[in-house]
C-alpha cells in the first residue's frame, strides 16, 4: 500500500478475493459457445484466444518467478531481504492480468472489427514497434517522472517501490488508477492499429507478451545479459535495459527511470552513472558459499507448490491442502514422475543469521517415496552426494531434515556418512538433542501422566527416561513397546504398562492412528516427537505442532513457511545446524550421538530463539 493512499488505490473487485476470476466466467462461456456454434469463416479468434492468453500470461510470469527465486538462491544483483510483507503485498499480481483480459473481451463485444483481424500484418508490426520505440518510451519517461513527484509517489508509486528487492512480478504490482494510466498509453499502438485497419492478432496479443517478458527480466534481480552484447553492438545500450540497470531505480529512486529504453536517462541525465559496473560486476558474482545447508525434501505431491520455488503466495502460508491445487494434478503427478527419475538436489532458499550465510537444499523425494525399498539406495545416494558436495563447498554444518535423519533404513539415522568419510570436516546434525528439548518444554506443568503413541524413534528413549526421572508416569498400550523403552532406558521406574487412554498428554510419532486419537478425551494435548505432523481429526483436542522454534529478527529473507510450520518458525533440526555454527561445535549429531540437552536448549535461547507459545 502507498504510503498516503490516493483515490482509485484499489482493485475494485478486491472484495471478492479469489472469487474476482467469477468476472470472467460469462466471457468465457459465451466465448467458446460462439466458437462451438459458428461457422469457421465466421469465427471471432480474437474472442476465442483471450482466455488462453490469460492463461498464458501467467504460466509465463510463474516460470519468471520459479527461475528467479532459483538463480536468486545462489546469488543476486541487489543483497537484501525479500520478507512476508512483501510476499503478501505482491500476493494479487494477476490483478493486471485479469482488467487486460476484462477489456479485451469488452472490446470484443462492442467492436465487430477483431472477429476479422488476421493472424500477422508486417504492417501493423511495424507501426507498433515505431509507436513504441518512439512515443511510448519517451511518454513514460515523463509520465514515470512525474510519479516520482512526492504528491504522486506518496498516493500511488511508493506502492511499487515499497519493494526494494524485486521479484518478475514486482514489475506490474502497482495501484489501480497507475494501471489505468499505463492502460491508456500502452494502448495507443493497439487503438492506432485498429483505426489504420493494420491489426493483427500477432500484434495485439504480441506486444503484451514482450512487455512481460521485458518487465519481468527487468524485475528479476540477477543479471545474465552479456556485456559482450553491448560491445558487439554499442547503440544497444541505449535501447535495451539489464535487470542490474532497472533494479538501480529501486535503490536510488530518481536515476534509471526508462521504461525499457534508457536513451532517455541518457539524454535527460538520470543515467545512473555505476550502472555498467553494477552490470559487469553482477555478471562476474560468485555462486554464495553457505556455512549452515540444511537439508529437506518434497513431502505431499503437491508440496511442489508449498516449496519457494514454487507458488509465492502458497508457500508463504503453512503447507496444506489447498482445492484448486487439484486441478493441477496432471502437471503435479508429471513432475512427481520427472523428478524421480531425473531431479537432482536443488538450492531452494537463502537465509542469514547474524554472520552465518544459510541455504535449504531440497532432495527431489517425497514422503511416500522414503518407504519404497527400491528407493532407499537411490535416496541414501542423494543425501551422500549433497553432504559431500557441502563438504567441498567449506560448509562447516549440514542439518538433516524430515525423514533424511529419522529414516534408520536409508542411512541409520545419518551415521552411515560419518562411518563411510571419517574426514569430513561438514557437521552432521540431525537437531536430535534440541528436539528433545523442545518436547520436554511443550509437556505442561502439573503433568503426572503422559501416554506415548506411534512409531518409536531414537530421541523418545532419552525423553522418556528424563520424564520418569521427574517423577511424571509415561504409559504405553503394548508389552513389545514397554520391554523395548525398558531396555532402552536409563530411567525407567515410572514406566508403565496401560489399557487406558485418558491420559490428558499424549506424546506423539507417526503411526498415530485415527482410531487412536477417536479414543482421547477431550481436551487433549497431543505432542509430536516426530518429524512429520499427525493428521488433525478433533476439534476438541490441541495439536502441537512438530518440535520447532520460533527464529529471531536476526535471520533474514525468510519469505515461506517451512513444510507445516507457521511464518518465522523453523523445524529442530534446522534451528539446531544453525546454533550448532553459531557456537563453532565441532562433533556430529547423528547416528545414535546426542549432545548434552540442556547446552543445546540454552545455547538456542542465547541466540534469541524461542519456544512457540501455544498448540494450536
Amino acid at each position: 500500500m502507498a504510503s498516503r493512499p490516493g483515490l482509485l488505490t484499489d482493485w475494485p473487485w478486491k472484495p471478492l478475493g479469489n472469487f474476482k476470476y467469477g468476472l470472467l466466467a460469462p466471457f468465457v462461456a459465451h466465448s467458446i459457445y460462439s466458437f462451438a456454434t459458428r461457422q469457421v469463416e465466421e469465427t471471432n479468434y480474437f474472442n476465442f484466444l483471450i482466455f488462453p492468453f490469460i492463461l498464458l500470461r501467467m504460466l509465463h510470469s510463474q516460470l519468471w518467478i520459479s527461475y528467479s527465486r532459483y538463480r536468486t538462491a545462489k546469488n543476486r544483483i541487489v543483497d537484501k531481504s525479500i520478507e512476508f510483507d512483501q510476499v503478501d503485498r505482491e500476493r494479487d499480481w494477476d490483478d493486471q492480468m485479469l482488467m487486460v483480459g476484462l477489456l479485451y473481451y469488452l472490446i470484443s463485444l462492442v467492436d465487430p472489427q477483431v472477429a476479422k483481424f488476421p493472424l500477422w500484418r508486417t504492417d501493423g508490426l511495424i507501426i507498433t514497434i515505431l509507436l513504441h520505440v518512439g512515443p511510448i518510451e519517451f511518454i513514460y519517461y515523463w509520465l514515470h517522472r512525474a510519479l516520482h513527484h512526492h504528491y504522486l509517489y506518496t498516493r500511488y508509486h511508493s506502492h511499487h517501490h515499497s519493494s526494494i528487492v524485486t521479484e518478475p512480478i514486482t514489475a506490474i504490482v502497482h495501484p489501480f488508477a497507475e494501471h489505468i494510466a499505463y492502460l491508456v498509453l500502452f494502448g495507443v499502438p493497439m487503438v492506432t492499429t485498429n483505426l489504420t485497419s493494420t491489426s493483427s492478432l500477432v500484434s495485439l496479443f504480441g506486444y503484451i507478451m514482450v512487455f512481460d517478458v521485458l518487465n519481468n527480466m527487468g524485475h528479476c534481480n540477477f543479471e545474465f545479459i552479456p556485456s559482450w552484447l553491448f560491445s558487439a553492438f554499442p547503440p544497444l545500450k541505449y535501447m535495451l535495459y539489464t535487470p542490474s540497470f532497472h533494479s538501480l531505480h529501486h535503490t536510488q529512486f530518481r536515476t534509471n527511470l526508462s521504461l525499457f529504453m534508457p536513451i532517455y536517462d541518457y539524454i535527460y541525465g538520470t543515467f545512473d552513472k555505476s550502472s555498467d559496473v553494477l552490470h559487469q560486476t553482477s555478471l562476474e558474482r560468485e555462486e554464495d558459499t553457505a556455512d549452515v545447508v540444511h537439508l529437506t525434501h518434497f513431502t505431499t505431491v503437491d508440496s511442489l507448490y508449498h516449496l519457494r520455488l514454487g507458488f509465492a503466495s502458497v508457500a508463504s502460508k503453512p503447507q496444506n491442502s489447498t482445492w484448486y491445487l487439484w486441478l493441477l494434478s496432471p502437471l503435479t503427478w508429471w513432475s512427481m514422475i520427472m523428478t524421480s527419475y531425473f531431479g537432482q538436489t536443488v538450492i531452494s532458499e537463502r537465509n542469514k543469521c547474524k554472520d552465518i550465510k544459510l541455504q535449504s537444499w531440497a532432495i527431489p523425494r517425497f514422503n511416500f517415496q522414503y518407504f519404497w525399498k527400491w528407493q532407499r539406495s537411490t535416496i541414501r545416494g542423494l543425501i551422500e552426494n549433497a553432504i559431500l558436495e557441502a563438504d567441498a563447498r567449506g560448509t562447516k554444518v549440514i542439518s538433516l531434515g524430515l525423514l533424511n535423519q529419522v529414516n534408520r533404513e536409508v542411512n541409520r539415522n545419518g551415521d552411515f556418512y560419518v562411518e563411510k568419510y571419517p574426514e569430513l570436516n561438514v557437521k552432521i546434525v540431525d537437531g536430535s538433542s534440541l528436539a528433545i528439548a523442545i518436547v520436554l518444554n511443550n509437556i505442561p506443568e502439573g503433568t503426572t501422566e503422559v501416554l506415548l503413541r506411534g512409531k518409536i524413534t531414537k530421541i523418545i528413549y532419552p525423553i522418556v527416561s528424563i520424564i520418569c526421572h521427574k517423577g511424571i508416569k509415561v504409559a504405553t498400550l503394548y508389552e513389545d513397546e514397554y520391554s523395548m523403552l525398558k531396555d532402552n532406558t536409563k530411567y525407567h521406574h515410572n514406566l508403565v504398562l496401560s489399557r487406558s487412554y485418558d491420559q490428558m498428554v499424549w506424546l506423539v510419532g507417526e503411526e498415530l492412528t485415527d482410531e487412536d486419537q477417536s479414543k482421547a478425551s477431550k481436551g487433549t494435548e497431543f505432542i509430536p516427537f516426530s518429524a512429520l505432523p499427525p493428521k488433525k481429526i478433533r476439534d476438541d483436542c490441541l495439536y502441537h505442532h512438530i518440535p520447532a522454534m520460533v527464529i529471531p529478527a536476526s535471520v533474514e529473507n525468510v519469505d515461506s513457511c517451512e513444510n507445516w510450520l507457521p511464518r518465522r518458525v523453523m523445524s529442530a533440526p534446522r534451528v539446531a545446524g544453525m546454533v550448532h555454527a553459531l557456537e563453532g561445535w565441532t562433533e556430529h549429531e547423528c547416528g545414535n550421538k546426542f549432545l548434552d540437552i540442556g547446552t543445546v536448549w540454552e545455547a538456542a535461547l542465547k541466540h534469541g530463539f524461542r519456544p512457540m507459545s501455544t498448540p494450536y
